[in-house]
């Protein structure tokens, strides 16, 4: 059985270009169309993966990203964040977070810009889950 990658996005072109990305890839796919929907299918199927988007309504990726890495149970698994947004607000935001008392986090293992090539988001998930 193939591992679970779980699409974290609020714009469906991206859901189904990732999706597709997956499926060519003999992964099995799941889709949440924000943070707060994310959640809730990150603790029901424990995906293998979760690609993030950061900027969505209904909890950002932001607070879904820092939910993950400091849930003793979630911390574990793997994320790619593919946003609009360029990593370094992404990385000032968790340090500001940090700096209102909250857990420092670890930088996002792999860490993409859209638009994304197909055969680069492949590639970045085949390293993380083989």
């Amino acid at each position: 059985m193939g591992k679970k990658v779980l699409v974290v996005d609020d714009d469906p072109d991206i859901i189904l270009f990732s999706v597709t990305v997956l499926e060519e890839h003999g992964y099995i796919p799941l889709e949440a169309a924000n943070g707060e929907e994310g959640l809730k299918m990150i603790k029901e199927e424990k995906p293998d993966l979760v690609i993030l988007d950061i900027l969505m309504p209904r909890q950002s990726g932001i607070r879904l990203y820092r939910e993950l890495k400091t849930d003793k149970s979630l911390k574990d698994i793997h994320v790619i964040v593919l946003s609009g947004i360029a990593k370094k607000t992404f990385l000032r935001s968790q340090k500001a977070l940090t700096e209102f008392g909250n857990a420092p986090v670890p930088e996002p293992e792999v860490y993409l810009e859209k638009p994304v090539e197909a055969e680069v988001l492949a590639e970045k998930i085949q390293q993380l889950l083989g």
